[in-house]
């Protein structure tokens, strides 16, 4: 197990605090997170013909997200609020596996980084998709949530291998 004052966010009584990051220099910043919900057939068809009685499902999607981004720190414990200067949510149509497939982008210039606020993107747009499509069918699954690719801040940029399984998108 590390040593707890190594980790920012714990105190050395081992409890919490948020990351200071009062000495961090102001850098561009930005983040791609993935995820993919599972609909089945009949719910993956309604979506993509427009026949789900709530109404459009991926415009509303797309704004939970985008909002979802924004939201970020109040949802997260000790996640720092940042200053987002651009979010966008995006949706492919995955036929052969009745999904669709959910990427997020999100970009700032600060102390701290974006991955959080991509992947809440990418959560929040799936859990909305689930909420619209409910009672078409509840053997929905969300999954393979996770960040892409990062630029920016001490750590400089980090990208992941692309599994087989979803689409090559930057």
């Amino acid at each position: 197990m590390p040593d707890p004052s190594t980790l920012t966010p714990v105190d050395r009584s081992g409890g919490v605090r948020m990351a200071d990051v009062s000495q961090k220099s102001d850098s561009a910043r930005t983040a791609v997170a993935f995820g993919r919900i599972h609909l089945g057939e009949e719910a993956f068809q309604r979506v993509r013909d427009h026949d789900i009685n709530k109404g459009d499902v991926l415009t509303t999607a797309q704004i939970a997200g985008i909002m979802g981004a924004k939201e970020t720190s109040k949802l997260i414990p000790l996640c720092h609020d940042v200053m987002i200067n651009g979010v966008e949510v995006d949706f492919t149509f995955n036929e052969e596996k009745e999904a669709i497939d959910i990427r997020a982008f999100t970009k700032s210039f600060g102390v701290t980084g974006v991955e959080m606020e991509a992947l809440t993107a990418v959560s929040v747009a799936a859990l909305t998709i689930y909420d619209m499509c409910k009672s078409v069918t509840k053997d929905i699954r969300i999954g393979d949530v996770h960040l892409r690719a990062k630029t920016g801040g001490q750590s400089g940029n980090w990208k992941s291998e692309v599994s087989a399984e979803e689409p090559a998108q930057n």
